[in-house]
């Protein structure tokens, strides 16, 4: 497993990961910073290069990759590189997704471990995760990767969120 900065050279394959996801009838990829609703891989490419350093109060500056193992692509993680208050109630340091066909095989685990490496040497100490309390595949990732909850919050759609802290240190 590594995690890989996306390239032209990795559009069909993204576009047949985005495809699974779609035809699996899931229209939200998590940790894939709008690829799922990109117009075209380009678009979506640029965005991911304003993506390093857009902080604007609302967005915070973010790096985007792949999981890839392989050569194929199994998913797609996202680190913003600090919080904000939007992201303290809802979001968190990283979003990470599997593709359906390669879920439950420690693909998210690993994907996880490496990008807390990738937190720390960014000088991130402490890394918030959050997931839905009905995710349990995410909480097991976050947990097996030293996650703590902290707390439960519901969102405005009704759904029960959970925050969870994880130490990048020895």
């Amino acid at each position: 497993m590594e995690l890989v900065i996306p390239t032209i050279e990795m559009k069909q394959a993204a576009l047949d990961y985005r495809q699974e996801y779609f035809d699996h009838g899931e229209m939200a990829i998590h940790g894939d910073s709008g690829f799922d609703e990109a117009a075209t891989y380009e678009d979506w490419l640029d965005k991911l290069v304003e993506d390093l350093t857009r902080d604007d109060g609302y967005f915070v500056p973010a790096t985007t990759y792949f999981g890839v193992v392989n050569g194929e692509i199994v998913g797609t993680l996202q680190i913003r590189h600090k919080l904000n208050d939007a992201l303290r109630k809802g979001g968190g340091h990283i979003g990470f997704g599997i593709r359906p066909s390669r879920r439950r095989k420690g693909y998210a685990t690993k994907m996880l471990t490496i990008a807390l490496e990738k937190c720390r040497e960014m000088g991130i100490d402490e890394v918030l995760i959050i997931c839905y309390k009905t995710n349990t595949g995410s909480a097991k990732t976050i947990i097996n990767n030293g996650g703590v909850l902290d707390s439960e919050y519901v969102d405005d759609c009704g759904n029960v969120g959970q925050r969870y802290w994880v130490s990048t240190g020895p």
